[in-house]
């Protein structure tokens, strides 16, 4: 087995799904069928099964992956290591990032920190922020910046908080919202939990929502048509949105707040372009 093989072996036990699997890899299902036969006869012992609702992998098939995820963790850490004995703040960071932030915030920091340090390549998986979480537990990334307060036993440092805001095309009284259409966004459960406290902490009844929608930007646009209102993170908000917008507090006046945190294991501290990034980031914030 080889770094490639670890790979797939992890792509597949994910996706459940051959030709998922194969379009994450860049592969045709062809090649990837020819690959993990051979693995299977490398091995003499059957992997998985094929099932109506994707694909099952043996005993056998879950060692073998759980070998694969602790190799090319290894792998890495061994890339980490030999780039770090440079001198020179070099090699790949590897960031696991909450899409918001991705979105609105980590481009120009990423072509900052670039300027600074040219000789660094980034690595970056964005989403919401329970992957991000998963990812460093597994040690996919070397950092993590989450939206929400998630429990995490290493390090933990808050990047920036900010408010959440109602968003109308016109004024409204907030009072009226329950009969007002809502318009309701998928995102992760720290934000829809937040939303939840701060509307039982307002209303005795629950919100007329009148359209779900897939995306953030997407909520937004309908705001923008005057088809409902909605709640969003203040990091969304732009000036050009020329939306009528309000800061959401509770009943005792107390700010309704997202937390932004930087989240990392300590051993990853060792690696000279981990450090760099974290110290620029403390600089940023101040």
């Amino acid at each position: 087995m080889d770094e490639k093989d670890w790979v797939v072996l992890i792509t597949l036990f994910e996706e459940k799904n051959m030709t998922k699997a194969a379009e994450r890899l860049y592969m045709t299902q062809p090649a990837l069928s020819y690959r993990l036969k051979n693995l299977e006869a490398q091995f003499g012992v059957r992997l998985f099964y094929k099932r109506k609702k994707g694909m099952e992998f043996t005993s056998e098939g879950e060692y073998l992956v759980e070998y694969a995820k602790e190799m090319l963790r290894e792998f890495r850490k061994m890339k980490d290591d030999i780039l770090n004995m440079s001198h020179e703040v070099s090699g790949v960071l590897r960031l696991g990032v909450s899409s918001n932030f991705a979105q609105y915030k980590l481009p120009a920091i990423l072509k900052r920190f670039s300027d600074q340090y040219p000789s660094v390549q980034f690595h970056v998986n964005t989403g919401w922020s329970a992957k991000v979480m998963d990812l460093l537990h597994h040690s996919g990334v070397h950092l993590g910046i989450m939206r929400g307060n998630y429990d995490w036993q290493g390090e933990k440092q808050l990047l920036n908080e900010e408010r959440l805001y109602l968003i109308s095309k016109t004024e409204i009284n907030s009072e009226d919202l329950p009969k007002l259409p809502m318009i309701y966004y998928q995102t992760d459960a720290s934000l829809k939990s937040l939303i939840q406290k701060w509307w039982n902490n307002q209303f005795s009844e629950p919100p007329f929502i009148a359209m779900e929608v897939d995306r953030q930007e997407t909520c937004k646009e309908m705001v923008k048509n005057g088809l409902g209102y909605s709640v969003v993170p203040e990091i969304c908000l732009q000036p050009s949105d020329e939306l009528y917008t309000l800061a959401l507090s509770y009943k005792n006046n107390e700010p309704v707040i997202r937390d932004t945190w930087l989240m990392y294991d300590s051993s990853v501290l060792e690696l000279s372009v981990v450090k760099a990034f974290i110290t620029f980031l403390n600089e940023e914030k101040a």
